[in-house]
């Protein structure tokens, strides 16, 4: 039996000059390289202490400033750095420079407005 199911259209791959389509980031030929290229969190400063103090600025600021901007009370679940640090420790531990959001707010603000910065580390 054939399924009716629409799939999604192929992609070009992510690899420089390569003009192969995948249903992912990166074809068959070109993934292996391309699998360890982002730090992971604790790498990029995510660990322990960020988890304290990020658990710490939620409880003092518990709404979204987004949300709230526009007349809504959702709560923030996110610290977002305003201004991406870039792997910059002293701009990703000054806290005039985070802000806290909702899921929704800090994804649709990392896809449009820190989307292709690049990162030091």
């Amino acid at each position: 039996m054939v399924s009716l199911v629409p799939t999604k259209p192929l992609k070009p791959c992510k690899h420089q000059g390569c003009p192969k389509l995948t249903n992912g980031s990166y074809c068959d030929e070109h993934k292996e390289i391309h699998v360890n290229d982002r730090a992971n969190a604790t790498r990029r400063g995510y660990d322990t202490r960020w988890r304290k103090a990020r658990n710490r600025f939620l409880k003092a600021n518990p709404l979204c400033v987004r949300c709230k901007a526009e007349g809504k009370l959702i709560k923030a679940t996110v610290v977002d750095h305003i201004e991406p640090h870039r792997g910059d420790k002293v701009l990703f531990w000054d806290e005039s420079n985070w802000q806290q959001l909702c899921k929704k707010c800090h994804d649709n603000k990392t896809m449009t407005e820190d989307r292709y910065i690049e990162y030091k580390f």
